[in-house]
């Protein structure tokens, strides 16, 4: 069972982020461990723990919910690195 009274905090860059991207994301489970991507990438699941960041959402697992406490850029890098490496601006 999911703890979701517990806060899950997400640090001020990727808050930053979100906010300037106008845009929702999702923290899912990727090979190489938790990952921020974009909802269009990662469609959110009615099962996600929602957490508003501006006008926007921060859509988390509820399998990375389970083990996170802290909502990271280095979760964010991934996504930057595969959007500057196809030209894609609009990430």
């Amino acid at each position: 069972m999911i703890d979701t009274t517990r806060e899950i905090k997400v640090e001020n860059e990727v808050e930053d982020f979100i906010r300037n991207s106008n845009k929702d994301y999702r923290l899912c489970t990727t090979c190489g461990g938790p990952a921020i991507v974009s909802a269009d990438m990662s469609v959110p699941k009615d099962s996600d723990i929602k957490l508003k960041i501006g006008d926007n959402t921060l859509h988390v697992s509820k399998v990375q919910a389970r083990y996170i406490r802290q909502v990271e850029m280095r979760m964010l890098l991934g996504y930057l690195n595969y959007c500057k490496r196809n030209g894609l601006e609009e990430c």
